[in-house]
């Protein structure tokens, strides 16, 4: 937000705090405040350049969305020598004045500083002391130095000319905050016409004042400290990062810097909401700047859910869930990868929308990037990048094709209450067909793909006690490529009778339910059940397959028909493993 009144309104604005100042004794600590600006960026921006002429230059919060930029401290008869020599050499505005330590709050400059306890400082070198200062020009104005009262508002025409003073983004940012308040509905352009004076008139009855649709100077700063209240408590700071080569504004009360994970800066939640940030810093080129654009949507921060763009050299990520808000920026410039991403708990836009606004506009790259040897080796883990967790289905299980177009049979335990359902991790598909008395489900791909190996169905009654085998992502998709795990069919028929079951003497795991149980010569007789649950704990070889009719009756539903097996003849390991691995495929269902 850019400065929007004269300084001089700084000094009304804290008329007591001057006043009672200067009840004070000649050793009281004080400042000299120079400066007050209604953003904490534009203020630090001052505060940056009044530290190239100035010594002591310091910035503290002064509440209500204001931000004051002092000299000192210092004893009053110094302070006073400072301001008077600063005045006369036009180093500061002629409305600065003494203020008293009470009236600042939180320090924001220099970043990481506190000085309002330190007590006072010598005069600046290049101050000379009260005796040797020549007396300051005696002049009518200098009697305004003492503050009055707040005088009465201005009228409509002294308003108009206040207003044309502002600049064009000055005149944006009043229609911003108007828009913000619930007055303006029109676009942000900076024209005054019709709309715009309309809801100022409206924000003048909402908040008593005479409706002339002109804002005075005193109702532009009331609406600009209502636009600013929301940010109050955040604690919104410069944070400099030398080593990831980042400046930007960052909350401080609800963030602080945690552990440096290539190519992260990881700055983890201290406050009651449940902020963080990460600043991103790395070398490289398009390439590596799309590779992290992959990446970081695999990360738990980033819901899959929210817009996304991908230029040649950035990208911007939104994504959001029924918890948090993930929204991250990235530019690469001279071979040099940054930006950052914020983390805010769902349901709070109001303060997220300003809060990634001001880091936005504030952010600064620094030379250098974050080492890439940087971080620490505790946490690593196949399921963390760079120490940030990758997100996680709710469960995983198993699935094979069962036609060429990659409609794939599961179990339906894979598909329940499933924001999505993918296949091998990155293919979106659609439930098609889901029999839970049955226990079949069936999945078609919304992309295509091309199976390596397709099932064909054994049609003859499987032989008891033959043995069979069944493939699977046993760790649920730990292990890159599906697994067998050999047994015998110890039933033709369910422990209760039931015909649709085959009983295996098979040590199976939980993951690789839904996978397809194979005969000798690679035909599929059925497809592997999850373990029952309930009162009764069963061997751990017992697990159960649905026979391949009943597969094919859930496939029919859906449109598809199944390939028969045309071979009996027994194969090798090595082609039964080939072929099972062609076909099963990893089912995962996803918040």
């Amino acid at each position: 937000m850019t400065r929007i009144f004269p300084v001089l309104f700084a000094a009304v604005l804290f008329t007591f705090s001057a006043l009672s100042a200067q009840a004070q004794s000649d050793d009281d600590v004080v400042w000299v405040q120079i400066e007050a600006q209604p953003s904490l960026a534009e203020a630090t921006d001052r505060a940056r350049a009044f530290s190239t002429l100035l010594q002591d230059v310091s910035g503290f919060s002064l509440g209500g969305g204001w931000y004051g930029i002092a000299v000192g401290p210092y004893r009053r008869a110094d302070a006073e020598t400072v301001l008077r020599q600063y005045r006369r050499e036009g180093l500061v505005p002629r409305d600065s004045f003494i203020q008293l330590s009470s009236s600042f709050r939180q320090q924001f400059w220099p970043v990481g500083a506190n000085v309002l306890n330190r007590g006072v400082i010598n005069l600046p070198d290049d101050v000379a002391p009260a005796e040797e200062t020549a007396p300051e020009e005696t002049e009518a104005p200098q009697v305004a130095e003492i503050v009055t009262p707040e005088p009465a508002d201005e009228t409509p025409a002294e308003a108009r000319r206040s207003e044309r003073a502002l600049t064009g983004q000055e005149r944006k940012d009043l229609q911003i905050a108007l828009k913000w308040a619930g007055f303006y509905t029109a676009a942000i352009d900076g024209s005054f016409g019709r709309g715009t004076r309309a809801s100022m008139a409206a924000w003048q009855e909402a908040n008593n004042f005479e409706q002339t649709g002109i804002l005075t100077t005193r109702q532009r700063t009331v609406l600009f400290q209502q636009y600013n209240a929301v940010l109050d408590n955040l604690g919104l700071k410069v944070v400099r990062d030398t080593k990831a080569g980042i400046e930007l504004l960052m909350p401080t009360a609800e963030v602080a810097f945690d552990t440096y994970e290539a190519p992260f800066a990881q700055y983890n939640s201290t406050g009651d909401i449940g902020a963080r940030v990460l600043l991103i810093s790395q070398a490289g080129d398009q390439d590596t700047l799309f590779g992290l654009y992959d990446i970081m949507q695999t990360l738990e921060i980033v819901p899959p859910e929210g817009p996304r763009s991908r230029k040649s050299n950035g990208f911007e990520l939104i994504g959001q869930n029924a918890r948090i808000v993930s929204e991250t920026s990235v530019v690469l410039q001279n071979g040099e990868i940054k930006g950052f991403t914020l983390i805010w708990p769902a349901g709070d836009e109001e303060r997220r929308t300003r809060v990634i606004a001001e880091m936005r506009q504030s952010l600064v790259r620094l030379p250098g990037v974050l080492d890439p040897a940087e971080g620490s080796s505790e946490d690593q883990a196949i399921d963390l990048v760079a120490g940030l967790q990758i997100r996680q289905p709710k469960i995983s299980r198993s699935g094979f094709f069962i036609d060429a177009g990659g409609s794939v049979a599961t179990t339906s335990e894979a598909v329940q209450s499933c924001g999505r359902v993918t296949i091998d991790g990155d293919t979106e598909a659609q439930v098609i067909s889901d029999n839970q008395s049955s226990g079949v489900a069936i999945l078609k791909p919304q992309s295509a793909l091309a199976p390596r190996a397709v099932a064909k169905f054994s049609v003859g009654a499987p032989r008891l006690q033959s043995e069979i085998s069944v493939a699977g992502y046993s760790f649920e998709g730990v292990l890159s490529a599906a697994t067998l795990t050999f047994g015998t069919l110890a039933d033709l028929k369910g422990l209760r009778g039931e015909p649709e079951l085959k009983r295996l003497a098979l040590n199976a795991q939980a993951g690789d339910a839904g996978g397809p149980v194979f005969d000798a010569s690679g035909n599929v007789l059925g497809m592997l059940m999850p373990q029952p649950t309930g009162g009764q704990q069963l061997p751990q070889d017992v697990s159960f397959a649905v026979e391949s009719a009943v597969i094919a009756e859930a496939a029919s539903e859906a449109g598809l028909s199944l390939t028969a097996a045309d071979s009996g003849a027994q194969i090798t390991p090595r082609d039964l493993t080939l072929a099972a691995q062609g076909m099963t495929v990893l089912v995962s269902c996803w918040e």
